[in-house]
């Protein structure tokens, strides 16, 4: 199977997408950095849904990065993700060279102040600077009518949407379910890293999840009592170092009130040590579920 053409430039992209347009052809853009695993495969069925024509960008974005360490291992796997681009029915792969997206002495930045703060902002110091600014330069390229991300990443999800209203870019950002593997963990291409002990720990955080879940079903409605059940599951693994565990508003992102009565964003993450690495080395995972109190009669 010969895989989607290839397109390298920006000006390229731009001419392609115009002349798509031009077909009256509806564009769905899924932005990825490559190693595809199901969930991307899930988003792109999602952009197929909604569009005539799909493009994947493939970018690894260094100024997301905090740690180089942590950019330099990011799997690279272009033929492989080719092959299955080719088979979900990608019609097109976007795939530039980092000085392709950043000119040399680029000075420009895309801030999404607020919402950048909390959780993953926290402790990831402007990971989500690099992560708006990447991602308006390939709605730019692509110039597509609907954009489709996972709300594995929920932060950035909120983060994107409210770049767009903000921005006027004039395109549908569509959320995606997370996709998990068969023991529930969420589907990652930082999985790979985990050796097994730490793959196998790496359940807590979806039984985390549940048991939150569970706990609001049964009835608990504090907002302290539910994260301490939550912490004492995530620190319970020997290679787990828990980052956070937060209730949140899924719209604003505000600590959720100490009673929880409305749907509320349950996020953590967590970083797992890596077995034979070098100090300092981990593998850091992140999940979420929104929890939605049970209505009373």
């Amino acid at each position: 199977m010969t895989h989607p053409p290839i397109i390298s430039t920006v000006r390229a992209l731009q001419a392609e997408s115009d002349r798509l347009r031009a077909e009256g052809k509806r564009i769905a853009l899924v932005p990825t950095m490559g190693a595809l695993h199901e969930g991307h495969l899930s988003l792109v069925r999602e952009a197929r849904a909604r569009a005539d024509v799909v493009f994947l960008s493939i970018f690894v974005n260094p100024t997301q990065f905090n740690d180089p360490r942590d950019f330099d291992a990011y799997p690279a796997t272009l033929e492989r993700d080719l092959k299955r681009a080719a088979e979900h029915g990608v019609d097109v792969v976007f795939a530039p060279d980092v000085a392709e997206i950043y000119s040399e002495g680029a000075q420009t930045w895309v801030d999404v102040s607020d919402l950048s703060e909390p959780l993953c902002g926290a402790s990831r110091p402007n990971h989500f600077r690099g992560v708006t600014t990447v991602v308006s330069k390939l709605f730019l390229a692509a110039r597509p009518h609907v954009a489709v991300f996972g709300e594995k990443d929920f932060q950035q999800l909120v983060v994107i949407r409210r770049m767009q209203r903000d921005l006027g870019f004039g395109i549908e950002v569509v959320a995606a379910p997370i996709v998990r593997e068969r023991d529930g963990v969420a589907m990652s291409s930082r999985n790979v890293r985990l050796r097994p002990e730490a793959r196998k720990q790496a359940r807590a955080l979806v039984q985390a999840l549940n048991a939150a879940e569970k706990a609001l079903a049964a009835g608990q409605r504090d907002r302290d009592a539910l994260l301490a059940q939550v912490e004492a599951i995530l620190t319970a693994p020997s290679l787990a170092r828990l980052d956070y565990a937060e209730l949140r508003d899924p719209d604003s992102l505000e600590p959720a009130p100490e009673r929880l009565r409305d749907p509320t964003l349950l996020a953590v993450a967590v970083d797992f040590g890596v077995e034979g690495g070098q100090a300092g080395e981990s593998v850091r995972l992140i999940d979420n579920r929104v929890l939605v109190p049970p209505r009373k009669d």
